[in-house]
């Protein structure tokens, strides 16, 4: 299984998009996944959010569910 097959091709969504789906959803019903570096999650990140650096991604991915919404920030 390859990166694709976690990912459905979506159009970008806003700032105000993301931010009122992620108030309308319950937290268990979707995946925000933090790509940046563990030095800028632990400064700030949102909350929530899980860290998988970008770099990690590949080989991390089994611990996504593929068939619930993933937003990467």
């Amino acid at each position: 299984m390859g990166v694709l097959d976690y990912f459905k091709s979506v159009p970008a969504m806003s700032p105000e998009k993301v931010r009122r789906f992620l108030m309308e959803k319950n937290r268990e019903s979707y995946h925000l996944i933090d790509v940046r570096q563990p030095k800028e999650y632990e400064q700030e990140h949102l909350p929530g959010a899980r860290l998988i650096p970008l770099g990690d991604l590949p080989k991390r991915l089994s611990e996504l569910d593929p068939g619930k919404p993933t937003i990467v920030y």
